[in-house]
């Protein structure tokens, strides 16, 4: 997705913990996209969203995280492997950054590199 120059389309996060892939190389930093309504629509056809909804959230995520780290590729495999405090950390910035009804004035704004906006969470800090 191309950024648009009215409004953010994407946000760079640190992890408080980070992922460790199977060499054991840790990925703290990542992109995050804006979701769009095939993000949080199509997940739900999967069949492990129907076995258990609280799938949905690796899914979507797996979906809108663009990059973290080195790694070429996030799939839900990734997302299943983050820590459980990573996880609540991509969640509550996932509805932060998406909600229409509340602003980013929730979480402190940094400049980032490549015109991408830097947020941390109060509380992450």
């Amino acid at each position: 997705m191309n950024a648009h120059p009215g409004f953010q389309t994407e946000i760079e996060f640190e992890l408080p913990k980070g992922y460790v892939d199977g060499a054991g190389t840790l990925h703290r930093q990542g992109v995050m996209r804006l979701a769009t309504a095939a993000d949080e629509i199509l997940p739900l056809r999967d069949p492990r969203v129907q076995e258990n909804e609280a799938y949905l959230s690796v899914i979507v995520l797996a979906r809108v995280i663009v990059r973290l780290g080195s790694l070429k590729d996030v799939h839900p495999g990734v997302i299943e492997g983050l820590y459980a405090s990573d996880l609540a950390y991509l969640q509550r910035l996932y509805e932060t950054f998406n909600s229409a009804d509340e602003p980013l004035d929730k979480a402190v704004i940094n400049g980032g590199s490549n015109g991408v906006r830097s947020m941390v969470s109060l509380g992450e800090a």
